[in-house]
């Protein structure tokens, strides 16, 4: 990728995948505590309203509350939604270095699912489990950045493509 815009999207979505992948450890960090030791408090426990330890021990906060309904709760693939954000972050860099214009779509597909998938987690936060967890939304703000991003970078990667075609047409 050639020019200013393309650097600065390349940082940026490396900074949101830094910050998404450190919530995500914090989150399964708080998720292992809170499961172990009964009297764990974490620090992003607040009162009772906002509390992250109650919703990454919901339903919701393993297999997005979905993969368990579907394959059973005890499902190897039923992880903590945390394991499946690092995974993503991780993939997400992957994905930043690549030039591709079918990689650097790939990359804004799977960032507007995220997002997607952040909407749908920030219902049963809101709506469902009464709840407003700081971490949850540190992370849906992160993927929004992210998805914006990622777009650019997207864009920078086809205009790339298309002058590349152009020239060769020439």
């Amino acid at each position: 990728m050639r020019g200013g815009s393309g650097k600065i999207s390349k940082t940026v979505i490396l900074l949101c995948c830094a910050i998404g992948t450190l919530l995500s450890v914090y989150a399964l960090h708080v998720e292992i505590h809170a499961e172990n030791d009964k009297n764990y408090r974490a620090s992003c426990d607040i009162s009772a309203t906002i509390s992250c330890s109650k919703v990454f021990k919901s339903r919701w906060g393993k297999g997005f509350g979905l993969i368990g309904l579907v394959i059973g709760d005890d499902h190897p693939l039923n992880l903590p939604n945390s394991i499946f954000g690092i995974v993503f972050y991780a993939l997400q860099i992957a994905l930043t270095f690549s030039s591709s214009p079918g990689l650097a779509s790939t990359q804004l597909y799977l960032s507007a699912f995220s997002n997607v998938a952040s909407v749908y987690l920030g219902y049963i936060l809101y709506f469902i489990l009464k709840d407003i967890c700081i971490v949850c939304l540190s992370t849906y703000i992160t993927n929004a950045v992210l998805l914006v991003a990622v777009y650019y970078k997207n864009k920078s990667v086809q205009e790339i493509k298309q002058k590349k075609e152009r020239k060769k047409q020439k």
